[in-house]
């Protein structure tokens, strides 16, 4: 079962995600984790990365999209994928389509948390004191908000019409959230 979460920075996508990943034994394919990765790596790559999370700017989709090609093109991952911050823009998610026709995959859910940006705010500010992230200050918060905001809207337009598509309130508590999921994942 492959499956997507998207909402804005602090929704709760890794959360939710390392659940799925758990109970579905699948893998995890968080493109903050695998950027993080390669800016521990310091490669050129690394580095533009850096750069564009620090100025609160997305990396290029040519950058994510290579390094999710990777991880769908591996075979002990077909379909147990959970998607976590991918896709984020339309191209990608067209990417995203294509890559999984192409390998025989499909999205079986696609989950929207929909959360505002007070609640954002409040919650990635208690991110940075537990995970001491380099990207969670106020005013990185408020461009990858807004950015995401904008950028991701064609992409929430595009799952919308899809049947599979569902949007959860993401202002709720974490245990109501995985219900909800639950209920429609049905496994």
């Amino acid at each position: 079962m492959n499956i997507i979460l998207f909402g804005p920075p602090g929704a709760g996508k890794g959360t939710q995600s390392k659940y799925l990943v758990d109970k579905l034994n699948n893998f995890q394919v968080s493109t903050g984790d695998i950027l993080r990765e390669e800016i521990k790596k310091n490669s050129d790559i690394g580095q533009q990365i850096r750069t564009n999370m620090n100025e609160g700017k997305f990396v290029s989709d040519e950058i994510v999209n290579a390094l999710i090609k990777k991880l769908i093109d591996d075979p002990l991952k077909k379909n147990k994928l959970i998607f976590d911050g991918y896709p984020r823009s339309l191209s990608q998610a067209q990417y995203l389509d294509l890559l999984l026709d192409k390998s025989n995959q499909k999205v079986d859910h696609i989950f929207f948390l929909n959360v505002n940006k007070d609640i954002i705010i409040e919650r990635i500010e208690k991110r940075k004191i537990i995970e001491n992230r380099s990207d969670d200050n106020t005013d990185t918060i408020l461009k990858r908000y807004d950015t995401y905001m904008e950028t991701t809207r064609p992409v929430l337009d595009y799952y919308s019409k899809n049947p599979n598509f569902q949007e959860i309130n993401g202002t709720q508590e974490i245990d109501q959230i995985t219900k909800e999921i639950d209920a429609f994942i049905n496994v």
